[in-house]
């Protein structure tokens, strides 16, 4: 009859909404469950964030700390290097004070000679008076030689010493780029470390 025929399409479009309803909530609790999971993972991701910065930071930290004692070393050779030069430039000067002093005493010994020379008579004063000269002169050669002899050893200590300065710079400006390139090399291994495990999530 009419009436059984809607009873029954009822009890179908009742039976049809709980089972809809039914796979509503099922989706729904999928979804629900698909979210967690996201959730947890970007949890785990952003640990991962905080632990590579967290090591990042670490080595930035172990590179200044090493290029700071590597610059304390290089000031440090650096002023022991001009305390050397000064050094070997206060002895060249004292030498060459010394010299000139001896010099001029040998030079006013001369004139004496020579002016006794000149108030002297007879060919023994005279003979007495050039073999005092020659004395003198050979005196005079010998301080010369030794005076020109100290100059060139001063000096090549000098230049030494100049090189020596010129050697520690370049190793000071080859260590910095040494370290440099380790920093960079530090800073591209945890972004490859990080992007790893971007790719991995």
């Amino acid at each position: 009859t009419f009436q059984t025929n809607v009873l029954s399409e009822l009890r179908k479009w009742k039976l049809s909404f709980i089972e809809n309803l039914k796979q509503e909530r099922e989706k729904h609790a999928a979804h629900v469950k698909q979210l967690t999971n996201e959730t947890e993972n970007l949890k785990e991701l952003l640990r991962n964030y905080e632990i590579s910065i967290s090591r990042k930071d670490e080595v930035i930290m172990n590179l200044t700390r090493a290029l700071e004692r590597q610059k304390e070393k290089v000031d440090l050779m650096r002023s022991f290097t001009l305390w050397r030069i000064q050094h070997v430039e206060a002895k060249q000067q004292e030498y060459r004070n010394r010299t000139a002093d001896r010099q001029f005493r040998l030079a006013l010994m001369k004139k004496v000679w020579t002016a006794w020379h000149s108030l002297s008579e007879g060919k023994w004063k005279e003979k007495v008076t050039k073999a005092c000269q020659s004395r003198a002169e050979d005196v005079c050669v010998q301080l010369t030689n030794d005076y020109e002899a100290k100059i060139a050893e001063l000096t090549a200590a000098l230049e030494e010493a100049k090189a020596e300065v010129l050697r520690m710079q370049s190793e000071r400006e080859q260590y910095e780029g040494t370290m440099k390139k380790a920093f960079l090399r530090g800073v591209c291994a945890l972004n490859m470390e990080a992007m790893t495990i971007f790719q991995a999530k």
